[in-house]
């Protein structure tokens, strides 16, 4: 916005920066939901219903209600302060969709691992992927309604997780509880990268 500073009032600024962040999980864990609770603006959302398609190939199992997934991606926006933006974008979580995935995961800063206790193995693929991949995660425990709780160290051994990732307890319906989710994700990120991060 090169004219920015021509107009009354207006100041340019300097340096804009926008961080990428990648909201990942197995089906039905809360991606999107995550998404929509903090996002400044009406979210994008590439839902579609579940078919009889689906059947067979989908595990709703624990996630019975679910009538809508997504199929390419979510997308959300926050601003940190003047021409400091977070976009988020929400994978989708079925395997055949996953193709997807290193396109989004391109310039991203880190990712948050949504997991869901019901059906913690959803998470493993994940995991695998950002370890892979050497990209910062947090794990995101969404207490779901009715869930068992399950202490953060309990959860790390059953995905086994390396001690210096982040697991963060959530509600991804509650706008302060994703955004210490976030925070705690772009401080590991940042304070990873400058040390090195395994």
């Amino acid at each position: 916005m090169d004219y920015a500073a021509y107009e009354p009032g207006a100041t340019a600024v300097a340096s804009a920066l926008a961080i990428k962040i990648l909201i990942a999980g197995g089906f039905g864990v809360g991606k999107t939901t995550m998404v929509g609770t903090i996002s400044e603006i009406r979210p994008l959302h590439t839902e579609e219903l579940l078919s009889e398609r689906g059947v067979g190939v989908d595990d709703v199992s624990g996630v019975e209600s679910k009538s809508t997934t997504t199929v390419a991606l979510d997308f959300g926006r926050i601003t940190i302060r003047e021409g400091l933006w977070l976009y988020l974008f929400g994978t989708p979580g079925q395997d055949r969709f996953w193709f997807m995935w290193d396109e989004l995961a391109l310039g991203a800063l880190g990712a948050v691992v949504l997991a869901d206790t019901r059906r913690l193995q959803d998470s493993f693929p994940a995991v695998d992927y950002f370890e892979q991949r050497g990209i910062p995660f947090v794990v995101g425990v969404n207490c779901f309604d009715g869930a068992r709780r399950h202490d953060p160290a309990k959860v790390r051994r059953a995905l086994g997780l390396a001690a210096h990732v982040p697991i963060v307890l959530c509600d991804v319906r509650d706008r302060a509880s994703v955004r210490d989710v976030l925070t705690t994700l772009v401080t590991y990120a940042v304070e990873g990268a400058g040390r090195g991060m395994p």
